[in-house]
């Protein structure tokens, strides 16, 4: 048996900026996963996950192609990471073959409900890597990256893909996305193989360091968003200069934020956490799109009012806020006054992939 696990992630910084090419976000994994357990199989495959109650979905080889027994499945991230993994497979003269998956979710709360810490992304990235091992493909951390990319493109092509690389890298990333109108126009060029081998425009995956005392807190507001939909709404506002401003602020800041790091300073750090909220909710504001839910102000009221600085997570509209504290400041109040007002403290550490 084959059995991968991948982290999920949280944004720290540089939230729907990062969705255009060249500007960066601060993103960091979290120490709770998906994990895919592949078997081979013999008459057929099949797919199940824990999600929807273990009731698999059986497939069957025709011409080396894929058919679902049942086709209003709920795994299309999964089977794009299949399909991409096993062109890359064809392409290496490898023999297509029958298998298990079996998914299994750290990522919700136990029924269902996503603390929006990037599932889609992480059981694209265990899948993408469980079929690498299962077909005995060369890959590496960029290689993984550019296949689970590609099949989490197909599904949802509005987004960064930061969730997918903080999967795969680990830690404290800085991240910046690929130019996906080159990626897409070179897919009708070369082959698979070759666009996995070759750089990617504007793309940037950077390990950080975070200063020494930082502390991270994050609290989960009960209310999951869809980030494709909010990212869609935004992309849709027609003031265009406006937009254009937030991207060049947003730049500006998130590299102030990694500079901050790099000289281990935190309060520095914390600062720009203010002002990336700023950022956002004057994006907020242009682009009637909620981003800072009534909760979400709370949250961040509450540990600004304790001495942290505090902001939403990813696109926002529900889903986790963030609060950065330094290691010796008391946060008991902090957690209390959360609770009192329906936000759930994650306990969640950053997941260093070794």
């Amino acid at each position: 048996m084959i059995e991968v696990s991948a982290p999920g992630k949280l944004y720290i910084a540089g939230e729907y900026a990062v969705v255009e090419p060249g500007n960066p976000a601060i993103i960091i994994a979290v120490d709770q996963f998906v994990t895919v357990k592949l078997t081979k199989g013999q008459n057929n495959g099949s797919i199940k996950s824990a999600q929807f109650s273990n009731y698999p979905v059986y497939f069957r080889r025709e011409n080396d192609a894929l058919v679902l027994d049942k086709r209003d499945n709920p795994f299309h991230y999964i089977l794009a990471a299949i399909d991409m993994v096993e062109n890359y497979a064809k392409e290496q003269h490898k023999v297509l073959e029958l298998f298990h998956l079996q998914i299994e979710s750290g990522l919700d709360n136990g029924h269902g409900t996503k603390y929006g810490l990037g599932s889609s992304g992480a059981v694209t990235v265990a899948t993408a890597e469980a079929l690498c091992q299962f077909y005995d493909l060369p890959y590496n951390k960029m290689i993984l990256f550019k296949l689970a990319a590609l099949a989490h493109l197909s599904i949802q092509n509005n987004g960064s893909c930061g969730d997918v690389a903080a999967s795969i890298y680990g830690g404290w990333i800085a991240f910046s996305t690929f130019d996906q109108a080159w990626v897409k126009a070179q897919t009708k060029k070369l082959t698979l193989t070759e666009l996995l081998e070759i750089p990617w425009p504007n793309l940037a995956i950077e390990s950080l360091t975070p200063p020494e005392d930082l502390k991270l807190l994050i609290g989960w507001t009960g209310s999951p968003a869809s980030t494709a939909n909010l990212v869609d709404q935004v992309q849709k506002s027609e003031q265009k200069d406006a937009y254009q401003n937030f991207l060049k602020e947003s730049n500006l800041c998130v590299k102030e934020m990694i500079a901050a790091f790099n000289n281990n300073d935190l309060g520095l750090f914390k600062d720009k956490i203010g002002k990336n909220r700023e950022l956002l909710n004057e994006l907020s504001q242009l682009s009637k799109v909620n981003i800072e839910t009534d909760i979400l102000n709370r949250l961040v009221k509450i540990a600004d009012d304790n001495g942290g600085a505090a902001k939403s997570s990813g696109a926002g509209g529900g889903d986790c806020g963030i609060a950065i504290f330094s290691t010796t400041d008391p946060i008991d109040n902090v957690l209390a006054q959360w609770e009192k007002n329906q936000i759930s403290y994650l306990p969640l550490k950053v997941y260093e992939k070794k």
